[in-house]
């Protein structure tokens, strides 16, 4: 399956990892691969990386170890996780704790933080000759610095430049013996060795600390496996309710999730306001194209209709919904609904010469035609795409899954949901029209009658939003709380589409009861 493998020393092939700037190029070393196309092979990249990872095994001396594969689509890493709020030793330790945690799925590979140990800090501490010679700790720091750094002994214009002398040790005595065989000099203007007064500890510290906001900030980044989509949501679950939560609590830090979780969720924001900006500006163009405003609520109906194609789509095809089930559903909105618009000007033609329930049938049957034309040359059009077996192409498959399943599904809908509504629309406006002159007749009886009326139209929503509550928590029938675990697993979205159709359905039987029984007691 590999192409090529080509092995380097002295650098990092693709991203630098976090640290390799202050280490030696012999320190560093990486190996790129190349596989052959993802047409010719059974398995993904992912399962050859995770297959790689298991097989490698860490060196003791090994600092870090980073496996990461190549991805398209947009920037960003499928884990990226900052912690805040407490020191850098602190914030390392938390990032730590949670490489070892996220080490236990397979799916998880490539997890480093960006705060390397990549210094060598020299802890002074003084002797009690030190002391008893009358050197302070901040006196030698003070020192050592100065030799260290060298001093500005002068400072002065050249021009409109400023020029600076500054004194300093040779590079050649700064060697690894500095501290050995250095010598400083005694209140009493003596010499004595630095090892003499002071003891030496060496420890690995950072040299680079990252703030945002005025808060140090450790970065862990890592790529998650999308061979199994329930795997990869299984794991960022178990990382929002116990991981993340467990490890803040132990060391006392905030953490905040970014990456692709947050620019999924900042783009499903921008695409919910441009979606209801949609739909407003579809209904305002319809009802002044209608001159009603409920006329085009029944056009706009079939879009939640449309919904069912979708959800079976993805289930049917085993394809989780993704961002670009969101911009196919955008676009299957402005399809589906000219259908709509088509069939019901011609039902509204039609009952101007005759009555609506002649209208829509007539209406129905000389459009079939054209509907299923229309939805059958853009689902046509879709299926190479649909049944495309390129792993180039299948980022597409949500998308197109969402075109062509809710337009499929939405021409029955179309033909079968919008007359009914039609129809109901109609009933409804005499239910309305009786209440209303029920409730300015001087005759109690239809005072009473239109009390009566308005009553059952609120118990019939309240009785929708139980039905709905039931169908959502599968405690309405038995069987339905049976269904998901049959197959694969079911989203709740055919669930609360069938709780929207029995709500309405509910609301529509109450209203014709109560109109019916307001016209009698009117008279």
């Amino acid at each position: 399956p590999v192409t090529f493998a080509l092995a380097e020393i002295g650098g990092n092939t693709g991203r630098g990892i976090s640290g390799t700037d202050t280490k030696e190029p012999d320190q560093l070393g990486s190996i790129a691969i190349e596989l052959i196309d993802a047409d010719l092979r059974p398995y993904s990249s992912f399962a050859f990386l995770g297959d790689l990872q298991e097989e490698v095994r860490r060196h003791p001396l090994l600092e870090t170890l980073s496996f990461r594969g190549w991805r398209s689509g947009p920037g960003g890493d499928a884990l990226d996780v900052k912690f805040y709020g407490a020191d850098a030793q602190t914030l390392k330790a938390a990032s730590e704790a949670l490489k070892v945690e996220v080490s236990q799925f397979a799916e998880v590979s490539a997890v480093e933080d960006n705060l390397a140990y990549d210094k060598t800090e020299l802890v002074l501490d003084l002797t009690p000759q030190g002391q008893a010679l009358g050197f302070t700790i901040d006196d030698l720091g003070r020192e050592l610095r100065q030799r260290l750094g060298g001093i500005e002994a002068a400072e002065f214009p050249v021009g409109t430049r400023t020029a600076k002398i500054e004194v300093a040790l040779p590079e050649a005595e700064l060697t690894a013996d500095f501290l050995s065989r250095t010598r400083i000099r005694t209140p009493d203007g003596n010499y004595v060795q630095l090892s003499e007064i002071v003891s030496v500890d060496g420890s690995l510290g950072f040299s680079t600390v990252r703030r945002e906001n005025g808060l140090r900030i450790v970065q862990v980044t890592g790529d998650v496996s999308e061979d199994d989509p329930v795997r990869a949501q299984a794991v960022i679950d178990a990382l929002n309710a116990d991981i993340l939560p467990g490890i803040a609590q132990r060391f006392g830090v905030e953490y905040q999730l970014g990456g692709l979780a947050e620019q999924e969720q900042s783009f499903l924001n921008d695409a919910a306001l441009g979606f209801g900006l949609c739909l407003l500006g579809i209904y305002l163009t319809l009802s002044w194209i209608f001159a009603s405003w409920t006329r085009p609520l029944v056009v706009m109906s079939v879009i939640p209709f449309g919904l069912i194609g979708v959800v079976y789509g993805h289930w049917a095809w085993d394809v989780p919904m993704s961002i670009f089930t969101v911009v196919g559903l955008i676009g299957m909105t402005g399809i589906i609904i000219n259908d709509s618009i088509v069939l019901i000007t011609t039902i509204d033609q039609y009952a101007e010469k005759r009555g609506l329930v002649p209208a829509i049938i007539d209406g129905a049957c000389d459009r079939l035609r054209a509907i299923m034309l229309t939805t059958a040359t853009t689902v046509l059009g879709l299926a190479p795409l649909l049944y495309e077996s390129s792993q180039q192409a299948q980022f597409l498959k949500p998308t197109v899954i969402t075109l062509a399943y809710g337009l499929g599904v939405g021409m029955f809908l179309v033909l079968l949901i919008v007359p009914a509504l039609i129809a109901t629309q109609q009933d409804i406006g005499r239910i309305m029209r009786s209440l209303r002159r029920a409730a300015i007749s001087r005759r109690r009886p239809a005072g009473v009658a239109a009390l009566l009326g308005l009553s059952l139209l609120g118990s019939g929503a309240v009785l929708a939003a139980t039905v709905g509550h039931w169908i959502w928590t599968d405690t309405l029938w038995p069987p339905l709380a049976g269904l998901r675990e049959i197959g694969p697993p079911l989203p709740d979205g055919p669930f609360v589409i069938l709780a929207l159709l029995l709500g309405l359905l509910s609301v529509y039987v109450l209203s014709v009861v109560a109109g019916a029984l307001t016209a009698r007691r009117a008279g």
